[in-house]
C-alpha cells in the first residue's frame, strides 16, 4: 500500500484548539506571524487559509463579527470587497495563477467550514490544477511549500494593499 503524506495537516488534529471564534481570535492578535497575516486595517485583515484547496488560497475577514452579511455596516461592506479585488491582483501577480475563484459560503448548508463570522475565500486557479488525483483519488498533491507561498505573497502585499 502506498501512503501520501501531508504532514502540515498534523496541526489540524494536533494543536491546541482556540476558545470561541477563530477570526475574532486572529483580528486581537494580528501581529502574531504564526497566524500568516498578510494585511490589515481597520475594517478587516487578509490572512491565509490554514488549511487551504489550493496553494495561496486566502481569505478577507471582516473585524465586525457576524454571521450575516446583511448586519455589516456599509464601510466595512465595501472595504472588503475592495480588499478582495486588490488580493485577486496580488493572486494574479505573485502566483501566476490563470483564475481566482473568490466567494463566501453562508451558513452550514451553503458549506460554510467556520459559520458563524463571514469572510471571504480567494483561491488561485491553475488549468489542469483538478486531474485524476483530485477526481478520482480524492487526493490533492501541491506542487509548493505554504510556508514558502505565505512569505512570498506577505513580502508583496504591501504593493496590492493600500
Amino acid at each position: 500500500m502506498e501512503h501520501l503524506y501531508a504532514p502540515w495537516r498534523y496541526e489540524y488534529v494536533s494543536e491546541e484548539k482556540i476558545e470561541g471564534c477563530i477570526f475574532c481570535y486572529i483580528s486581537k492578535n494580528l501581529e502574531n506571524e504564526k497566524l500568516q497575516v498578510l494585511f490589515h486595517d481597520e475594517y478587516c485583515y487578509v490572512v491565509m487559509n490554514k488549511f487551504p484547496y489550493s496553494p495561496g488560497h486566502m481569505m478577507v475577514i471582516p473585524h465586525f463579527h457576524t454571521d450575516k452579511i446583511e448586519e455589516l455596516p456599509d464601510d466595512v461592506w465595501i472595504q472588503l470587497s475592495i480588499r478582495v479585488r486588490q488580493g485577486v491582483k496580488l493572486l494574479k501577480d505573485v502566483m501566476s495563477c490563470e483564475g481566482v475563484n473568490i466567494g463566501m459560503n453562508l451558513g452550514k448548508a451553503a458549506g460554510a467550514g467556520i459559520e458563524q463570522h463571514v469572510h471571504y475565500h480567494m483561491l488561485p486557479r491553475w488549468l489542469g490544477d483538478t486531474n485524476f488525483i483530485s477526481s478520482i483519488g480524492g487526493t490533492r498533491v501541491y506542487p509548493a511549500n505554504f510556508e514558502d507561498i505565505y512569505t512570498k505573497l506577505k513580502n508583496n502585499s504591501s504593493k496590492y494593499f493600500i
